[in-house]
Formats: structure tokens, sequence, C-alpha cells
């Protein structure tokens, strides 16, 4: 569990302050000692490369498994290459089986067939029903440590056998009842338990409604249903209806976080898991690869441009006002991208109803474009003395709203059904599509009424 921030902040100051001076012993009790393992990852996280790797060096062997889970892919793929198989094991062997699954499903498939060689058989057989799901999916996030009863036992009975376990799985709010082939019929929640007559059986008091997750449900869907329900944990099944494990909050706030960063990241075609402190040369390869597809669209804006290079030179107040089209039409877009691209991660836009977005979206653009179109023009007309100028201003202006709204509309929804990330490339698309159909539009008329 992290520590108040405002509390933590100091403690970090402080064991900043005793790196800089090499005091490494303090710095190594204040870490295995003073800090929970969530603030030493943001420790790590928050320190370049070199520091970072004295820290890290700092840490006991049998914390570091603890502070990996916490770390981000970038720095934990660098972390666990150096790191031999028996220094996996010792580091892991605390975590919860799905916290060990993301692990090693970043490490080269040698390796992890050599981690799960030197486990023992129920645990290994654990961790590989994780495996067999893709980590974004409920069997990825799953654990395995699901409390189980009868149904045909009492309250009494679950009582006792509770009370055999040192300690409960964390968040457990509820037991699963399964029949004698693990096949889920039901549930009992730990609260109706506790105020039951313990003479009373499981099947008089449980939940035969409980919400339950198929092991291919996408992650994001799964998130859907623990916000949907206020879940604090959910079985996994399998196509057969057989328990197969659990998934609780902790693991979907991770899941909702996730997501943020990748929306965030993604719309500057970045990596939502890169490294702050990342070294320059990868930093400059992944940043490079946008900025050339950025380069590519520019110049096809340039090219447009280059088209109508008599007319801007015939009236060069075109040149001056050519930025505010483009401009206008790129934040009207992206306005309709952001509230599409957010209605898709909510589940709200689907075939029935993008037809009536589309025309929502489409009316606004035009009580939008007539109001700003009238207001540039005045200003056109004003600073450049020329009516036919403003004219021509405030038909390109209403003209690229409209599209826009069009292609902000309708862009993500055709790249969802493409199966391609409307976050990671739409901006680009509808920044080409702006700033071309701007400038042909405002060219284009200042051509036919000026030559």
């Amino acid at each position: 569990m992290s520590q108040n921030p405002s509390r933590l902040q100091p403690r970090l100051d402080r064991l900043n302050a005793a790196l800089e001076n090499g005091a490494l012993d303090q710095v190594r009790r204040m870490l295995n000692r003073g800090l929970a393992p969530v603030d030493v990852a943001h420790l790590l996280e928050s320190t370049p490369p070199r520091e970072r790797e004295v820290l890290w060096a700092l840490v006991d062997p049998e914390l570091q498994g603890d502070v990996l889970q916490y770390l981000n892919d970038d720095i934990q793929t660098v972390f666990l290459s150096r790191m031999d198989t028996q220094q996996l094991v010792s580091a892991t062997e605390r975590l919860d089986v799905d916290d060990l699954a993301d692990l090693l499903q970043r490490l080269p498939n040698t390796v992890t067939l050599e981690v799960l060689a030197s486990m023992e058989a129920q645990e290994r057989q654990r961790l590989e029903t994780v495996l067999a799901y893709p980590e974004d999916t409920a069997g990825g996030l799953m654990n395995t440590d699901a409390l189980t009863i009868r149904p045909d036992i009492t309250l009494d009975v679950v009582l006792r056998y509770l009370r055999r376990h040192e300690r409960l799985p964390d968040t457990t709010d509820t037991l699963l009842v399964v029949t004698r082939d693990d096949k889920l019929i039901g549930s009992l929640p730990i609260n109706r338990l506790l105020v039951s007559d313990p003479s009373m059986l499981v099947r008089e008091v449980m939940d035969t409604d409980m919400v339950s997750i198929a092991a291919m449900t996408d992650e994001s869907d799964v998130a859907k249903l623990f916000e949907k329900f206020d879940l604090v944990s959910a079985p996994v099944v399998g196509t057969d209806g057989h328990l197969l494990g659990r998934i609780t909050i902790d693991d979907v706030v991770d899941v909702i976080r996730e997501n943020a960063e990748h929306q965030v990241m993604s719309m500057a075609g970045l990596d939502d898991d890169e490294d702050t402190f990342a070294p320059v040369w990868r930093t400059s390869r992944r940043r490079a690869v946008w900025l050339g597809v950025n380069l590519i669209t520019a110049f096809m804006a340039a090219a447009v441009i280059g088209l109508f290079e008599g007319t801007i030179q015939r009236v060069t107040a075109l040149a001056v006002l050519m930025p505010i089209v483009a401009s206008m039409g790129g934040i009207a877009g992206s306005q309709t991208l952001t509230v599409l691209i957010r209605g898709i991660a909510l589940g709200h836009v689907s075939g029935s109803n993008v037809r009536w977005l589309l025309s929502r979206e489409l009316i606004v653009s035009v009580l939008n474009g007539l109001l700003w179109a009238l207001v540039i023009a005045a200003i056109a007309v004003v600073w450049f003395d020329d009516l036919t100028l403003g004219a021509i201003i405030a038909a390109a202006i209403v003209i690229n709203l409209l599209i826009a709204a069009l292609c902000g509309t309708l862009l993500p929804v055709a790249l969802k059904k493409l199966d391609i990330d409307p976050a990671l490339s739409g901006n680009v698309i509808l920044t080409t599509v702006t700033d071309v159909i701007g400038f042909m539009a405002f060219l284009g008329l200042a051509t036919l009424f000026y030559l």
C-alpha cells in the first residue's frame, strides 16, 4: 500500500539527498524498510538511468519481485532481461499468480519455461492456467486464489472452513459456490454469511444471478462490467461454465489507468509504456516514426498550396489568412473526434446510432461555421478592405467545418471496424484532411473569383 503522498515526498527527498552524498547504506535501509514496493517503483521511474541502476542494486532480492510488478513495461523489461532463472524465481515467489504471469509474458519463452520448470507442480499448474490466455483478456487478468464451497453444506461448516486459513486472499468479498466438478452455480457474499443462521445450507442463501465473466472477455469490457455493477471481485469461467479464477478490483483499476495513459500517449503517437527517462537514442527512434508520418502529411498540404501559387502571388492576403482556415477545421474536427473516441471506448457508439451522431455534428458545424465565418469575414474585410476576400474565407470556413465534422464522426468508427486504434492514427488523418480541404476550398474559391 502506498503511503500518503504528502508524507511520502519528504522521505523521497531524503533518499535522493543520501544518494547524491554517496550514503548507500542509508539508501539501502530506506529502500528496503522505509518505503512500500509501489513507492520504490515510483522512485525508480522518477530517476535517470544511471542512478536507477544504483538504486535497483540496493533493493533486497526478495523484494525485487514486489517492486517489479509496479514498474512500467519498459523498465520491467530492462531489469528482467538481466536476471537469471534463479534470481527470477527468488524475486517472484511471493507474487500473486496474475502478477507473476504479467512479468513472465515479457520474457523469452525459453526463460519462461525454465522458471515454470523450477516451480512446484501445484503452483506451476495455476500459473499455466493464467498464461494460457492473452494478457489483455479476463483469463490473463485473473488470479486462481478463489475460495470455493459446495451448496449442500451449512454456513457453520463454511465458517469453520474459513477459520482454518491463516489469512483470506486479498479483496475477498464473496465465496464462490461450485459443483463437485467445479462448475460455478452461485456466490455467497461474506456479509450475508456473517449475519445468516449458521444452520442454514449454502444453497438457501447463495446468489444465483451473480455476474460471471468469460475467460476471453477483453479487459476493457471487464472494466465496464466492474463499473456497471459496482463489483469488488468477479468469477472467471471457461466456455463450459467451469470456474477458472477471479478478477479483483485492483486489477481493474490497473486496466483503467493503463487505458487512460494509452489514450493520452497515442494521440501524440507515443508508446504508453515509454520510460520518462529513456535513453536519447531509443526516444529519438520512437518519435522519428511519427515525425516522418507528419512530414508526409505536411507535404500533402504543401502540394495543395503549390497548385495555387499563382493565385497567392496575385493576392498576398491569402497567405496571411490560410492558417486560420486550416486551424478552425482542425480544432472542430478534433472536438468531434475526441467525443467519438470517448463514446467508442465507453461502448456508447454503435452502428445504430452513428447516423444520429453524424446529423448532430453536421448541424453543430453549420451553426458554428456560420457564426465564426461571419466574425472572421468581418475581420478580413476591415483588415484588407476587400469584401470578396471576406466572402471567400467565410465560405471556406463553413466548408472546412462541415468536412471536419464528417471526418471526425466517421473516421473513428471506420478505424475501429478495421481493428485500428482511433486514438493512435485518428488525429494524423483528421489533420491531413482538414488542412488539405481547407486550403483547397479557400484557394480554389480565391482562384475562381480573382483569376
